[in-house]
């Protein structure tokens, strides 16, 4: 069987964002596994205007064909307003069919560890018919960023990334017979 495709993807667009280094913390782990194809997918790749707003069918489609070239993801979360981003959120109703059967993993980070964000994107995954794994690193802007800018996170969190992906993983190989 070949080795399955695993987006990580980033879910800010803003200016200054933390997210880039976030995710390839996260993806420098991953493929010290070997055990899986990891890639950063980075949606202000895609300038996906408001949903509605504009036409948008060639970002559409190229954001749709990215996301089924996938069999799993890792959301690299940010908490705004007790809340994912909006930029998330959109790129998230651009899609549809192209989430379903998946599996996720979820490594937030904001004053509670983003924890709040996690819990949001939980509900929306369900509604696109993706399964979250339970393992949840989550990442203080106290203690795992330096000066708030340089993300430093501490060695305890290892375990927590491990263990997510190989769920993200498992849950993975499972939904693709489905697809």
């Amino acid at each position: 069987m070949s080795k399955l495709n695993i987006g990580i993807i980033l879910g800010s667009t803003r200016q200054g964002r933390l997210s880039p280094q976030v995710g390839e913390w996260v993806k420098r782990i991953a493929d010290q596994r070997g055990d899986a194809n990891y890639e950063i997918v980075d949606i202000a790749d895609y300038k996906l205007p408001l949903l509605g707003e504009a036409d948008a069918a060639a970002q559409a489609a190229a954001w749709n064909e990215k996301l089924d070239s996938l069999d799993g993801f890792v959301f690299i979360v940010q908490e705004y307003n007790h809340s994912i981003t909006g930029a998330l959120k959109n790129a998230l109703d651009y899609a549809r069919e192209a989430w379903n059967n998946k599996a996720a993993g979820i490594v937030s980070y904001g004053a509670v560890g983003g924890a709040r964000a996690a819990e949001h994107l939980r509900g929306i995954l369900g509604e696109l018919s993706v399964a979250d794994v339970r393992i949840h690193p989550a990442l203080s802007l106290f203690t795992d960023f330096e000066n708030g800018q340089t993300f430093k996170p501490a060695d305890l969190h290892l375990t927590n990334v491990n263990g997510m992906l190989d769920q993200v993983l498992a849950w993975s190989g499972a939904l693709k017979t489905l697809r």
